[in-house]
């Protein structure tokens, strides 16, 4: 009987409390569940088109809610019912569409509507200067010190370019039919808003009383934590984004840069996207500049390193501050990730997605190291020790 009770203790020892062998047993578990799960992948589809239909309606609802969430509970805090105040705060933002609508929508839509007919000018005036730049002494030594004298580069470019343009017209379809999901998910948002701004203080409640009663405690601050994260990234980053908008509108103005408006507006949009979004919205702007003149686009290089500037040294640190504790170097791989695997979706979520997995994975790892001292401290000392030696 001794015996037997010894050599329980020492597997439990050696298996049962050893944390590679434990590590190793929950890894074989993990891919015995993705194997069964791949082989009755059918079953899961209808859910999986449920979670695509809802997710664009969702996400958006969620965005907007974080931003008018704080003045929806101002206006409570005055004394105003929360139905009272959601209302007038639809009836506010409803007048301020309007005017939106009659008083700048017509100055983007003639922009617009003039750059894009400009485009096909643009790219011969680009197409010239490149061909021009090719053929000249500079480049082709550049080409002969690196090899490339005996490529056809032209032709080659041609040749990506085509392509290129036969992946974009292929892909008009799904264009379309994304365009139409997105109108979709924008009629919807308004009700769901409305009740999730009325009701979503009970949503923490009403999830944690699915969480068992050991749990609910860590659980109830990871949702806390989640929630303040989510609230300063959404909040911070249009609030950023506007401002870069609106710095770079009045530079563009100040130097008469073309499509001021136009060009701003694309740069607010895609620097809701850290780091990786300026560098996206340069690029319109660069074209345009470079085709009106090089001193335009001395200019608006300037515009936007000032611009940069002060974004990177007054608005980010004043209004972000160290909110996400997120290194940039590993936001920039995050983001490039999370859009080669889910898109577009990806990128803008990348961030506030890597934020919240963060926070869970470190109060699971805290509340790991508890459970295991408090298991140490009532096995006697005896849990997670190397085997006593036989002295007999």
């Amino acid at each position: 009987m001794n015996n037997v009770r010894a050599w329980s203790d020492r597997f439990k020892i050696l298996f049962l409390n050893n944390r590679f062998v434990l590590f190793l047993l929950i890894l074989f578990l993990i891919a015995i569940n993705i194997f069964v799960l791949s082989k009755i992948s059918f079953v899961f589809k209808p859910f999986i088109v449920l979670f695509k239909t809802v997710l664009l309606p969702l996400l958006l609802t969620g965005v907007v809610y974080y931003l008018l969430k704080p003045v929806v509970d101002l206006l409570e805090r005055n004394r105003i019912k929360r139905v009272y105040a959601i209302i007038a705060l639809y009836l506010f933002i409803i007048g301020v569409l309007a005017l939106l609508i009659i008083a700048v929508i017509p100055l983007i839509r003639v922009q617009l509507t003039s750059l894009v007919e400009n485009i096909p000018t643009y790219t011969r005036e680009i197409e010239e200067k490149f061909r021009s730049l090719i053929g000249s002494t500079f480049f082709n030594d550049a080409q002969a010190a690196l090899g490339l004298e005996n490529m056809d580069l032209m032709s080659s470019i041609g040749e990506k370019a085509s392509s290129l343009f036969k992946n974009a017209w292929q892909r008009v379809g799904g264009v379309l039919g994304a365009v139409t999901e997105t109108i979709l998910a924008i009629v919807t948002v308004p009700f769901v808003l409305f009740y999730l701004l009325k009701d979503g203080r009970k949503l923490p409640a009403f999830i944690l009383s699915y969480v068992p009663t050991s749990l609910r405690q860590e659980t109830g601050r990871i949702l806390e934590e989640t929630n303040h994260q989510i609230s300063s990234y959404i909040r911070g980053q249009v609030l950023v984004s506007f401002c870069i908008g609106a710095l770079l509108y009045i530079g563009y103005r100040i130097i008469g840069l073309e499509y001021s408006l136009v060009l701003a507006i694309a740069a607010a949009c895609t620097a809701v996207v850290p780091y990786l979004g300026p560098a996206i919205a340069i690029t319109p702007a660069l074209i345009v500049a470079t085709v009106t003149s090089p001193a335009m686009l001395l200019k608006m290089i300037a515009i936007w390193t000032i611009v940069q500037l002060i974004e990177g040294k007054f608005i980010s640190p004043q209004i972000m501050g160290k909110t996400l504790h997120i290194h940039p170097v590993t936001i920039i791989f995050v983001i490039l990730t999370a859009g080669n695997l889910f898109g577009i979706v990806g990128i803008l979520l990348a961030v506030p997605g890597y934020a919240v997995l963060k926070v869970v994975m470190s109060h699971g790892f805290q509340w790991f190291k508890v459970r295991s001292r408090l298991y140490h401290e009532r096995s006697g000392g005896t849990a997670w020790t190397a085997p006593v030696q036989d002295t007999e």
